[in-house]
């Protein structure tokens, strides 16, 4: 019925695989596990090792990095079975009815199974304050609101979905990039993709510091401006993008890009602060995108 898969990085996988099998077990259903690290050499494999003593699952050791996108369908082409289940390494159940909620939700007619996600109410230390202050505000979304962009709520990191569709979707999206959710969402959405929103969030655990958290944010506008210069997604496919045609229209993109490379120090300073700002960070990452189509057309 079920095969669960878990792409991990240097990350140790055994507890939530643990809750999985448990949880799996108890409801009595067919399933799998794979959890496959992706080149890490991690010494947290030590522990990752035990998830091959758990019933019915296994842990793989990639010999190299592919990236995220690569071992993600070299799972699902090796599962047993037709529905798959997503789980990034840093994540956890929020309760134990996860897998029944999940198992009571395939239908014929649907295609995707999405809870949601969810961050925990106690912030973290000062150096993950931003991600974790993004996570709540962005990510973490009601029922309700996800229904309404069925499409643009999906967070691949946990995610049911048909194993045909998803080798479909997947096998699209070839290069090895950081930040190609808003590709796979965009081809689950022309392809007219039944999409259900149901209430059975995940904890996101994972939080990166605030540095790293920018690196990743740069690195996934970069992969936005590929995807839109190469036509594989429209140019009004996000708000930033829709923000920036506005800006280009009216003979401000120029003067954004400058004006926030003139201070992207301060900026920078600000959002690594104890109390970053998400509309500043929108800026941020706005100037960011600018100053990609000053270069590209200069």
């Amino acid at each position: 019925m079920l095969s669960i898969l878990i792409p991990t990085y240097n990350y140790n996988a055994y507890p939530l695989a643990e809750k999985l099998v448990t949880q799996s077990l108890e409801l009595g259903i067919n399933f799998e596990l794979s959890c496959m690290d992706d080149g890490s050499n991690s010494n947290l494999n030590t522990e990752n090792q035990k998830i091959n003593t758990l019933e019915s699952a296994e842990f793989i050791i990639s010999e190299k990095n592919v990236g995220r996108t690569a071992t993600r369908q070299i799972l699902a082409q090796n599962a047993k079975y037709d529905w798959l289940l997503f789980l990034d390494a840093d994540v956890m159940p929020k309760d134990n009815t996860f897998i029944k909620k999940i198992v009571s939700n395939i239908e014929n007619d649907t295609d995707i199974i999405f809870g949601g996600i969810t961050y925990q109410k106690t912030s973290p230390e000062a150096i993950k304050i931003l991600r974790w202050h993004y996570g709540r505000n962005r990510e973490q979304q009601p029922l309700k609101y996800r229904k309404n962009r069925p499409y643009q709520s999906i967070i691949s990191g946990a995610l049911a979905i048909k194993k045909d569709v998803f080798l479909k979707t997947n096998s699209e999206l070839t290069e090895n990039k950081y930040g190609l959710d808003i590709l796979f969402s965009t081809l689950l959405k022309k392809n007219k993709t039944n999409v259900v929103h149901i209430e059975n969030p995940v904890i996101h655990f994972g939080i990166e510091n605030n540095k790293l958290f920018l690196s990743k944010t740069k690195k996934a506008i970069d992969t936005l401006y590929y995807l839109v210069k190469e036509n594989k997604i429209s140019s009004s496919e996000t708000k930033l993008l829709k923000v920036f045609n506005k800006l280009k229209a009216i003979g401000l993109a120029y003067f954004l890009g400058t004006i926030t490379l003139k201070f992207n120090n301060v900026i920078e300073k600000k959002l690594l602060s104890k109390s970053p700002n998400l509309i500043l960070f929108d800026i941020y990452r706005l100037g960011y995108f600018c100053r990609l189509n000053q270069k590209d057309n200069a």
